[in-house]
């Protein structure tokens, strides 16, 4: 492996440990924040904040914006996908009662989705054991979670909001990757991040009556979901995507959900049960499997 090969490893490490653990510390940050605002709103003032921060690092790095409608074009509908709908419904999910532990293990289905999507569409071959990982990667998040599953809380309005959530997400990411292969990260993320707001700013007005209860924690809810996670986790993400497969990006997921659980023991006092331990052991094994790669 040569010098520049062995930095892009590192910094590849560096950049998915970075978004596991601040996506999976989001789950604890959505949580606070939508005690004080709900679902729209929050991500109204969320996005708002969002291009805030945005206009001052173009401004500083002065990144090349889509020259072309078509590029323009392929831009809206990822961000619309990836922000606008998929954190709509995810943040509904639980706003109407789905606990966090269903809303986690439904979403740990993208990996899946996006194995197949990538075997079938992008000519991404997966091994046996690629396909062990993700199977086993989905097995481990349940046995995670199940401590925090209640069934008594799922309606069809959740249950439908979180499949949404799901479906954009999965959609989205790849079609970003597919679509907009050489799109400058942050010219696209305030592109999608004004676009987010300007669909989601009338729907908190005219569903929510944008009604807001100020406080210190949801400040700092959105600080972190914004800078932590909306900018640079997702920039993360998408740098991850154009230098590896997608299953192995996305296996990645996988792994929020015990950071999550992690996070709720040290800063909650909810210790995980021996399952939740077991699951941990085998989500990690999982994401092992479908990141491995074969010498050739």
């Amino acid at each position: 492996m040569t010098d520049r090969a062995h930095r892009s490893a590192v910094l590849d490490t560096a950049l998915a440990w970075y978004f596991v653990l601040v996506w999976g510390s989001g789950y604890l940050a959505t949580k606070i924040g939508l005690q004080y605002a709900a679902p729209f709103t929050f991500l109204t003032l969320r996005y708002a904040f969002g291009v805030v921060c945005l206009v001052a690092i173009v401004v500083a790095l002065r990144p090349a914006f889509p020259t072309s409608r078509r590029e323009l074009g392929h831009l809206a509908v990822a961000g619309l996908l990836m922000h606008a709908i998929n954190l709509s419904g995810s943040h509904y999910a639980q706003y109407l009662g789905l606990s966090a532990g269903i809303t986690a293990l439904v979403l740990a289905l993208q990996p899946v989705l996006t194995a197949v999507v990538a075997w079938r569409w992008l000519r991404e071959p997966l091994s046996g054991a690629q396909w062990l990982g993700v199977a086993m990667g989905l097995a481990g998040v349940a046995l995670v979670v199940a401590h925090k599953i209640d069934v008594r809380a799922v309606t069809v309005g959740a249950v439908a909001a979180v499949l949404i959530s799901l479906t954009s997400v999965t959609v989205g990411t790849l079609y970003q990757r597919v679509f907009c292969p050489q799109a400058n990260l942050w010219a696209g993320a305030l592109l999608q991040f004004a676009l987010s707001l300007v669909v989601l700013a009338p729907l908190a007005w005219v569903v929510e009556g944008m009604r807001i209860d100020w406080s210190w924690p949801m400040v700092g809810a959105i600080g972190f979901l914004v800078i932590l996670a909306s900018i640079l986790a997702v920039n993360a993400l998408h740098t991850l995507m154009r230098h590896g497969e997608a299953t192995k990006v996305t296996s990645l997921l996988y792994l929020t959900p015990i950071i999550a659980v992690v996070l709720e023991y040290v800063l909650f006092g909810v210790a995980p049960t021996a399952l939740a331990w077991v699951g941990i052991f085998v989500t990690s094994a999982g994401v092992a499997l479908v990141a491995w790669r074969r010498r050739r």
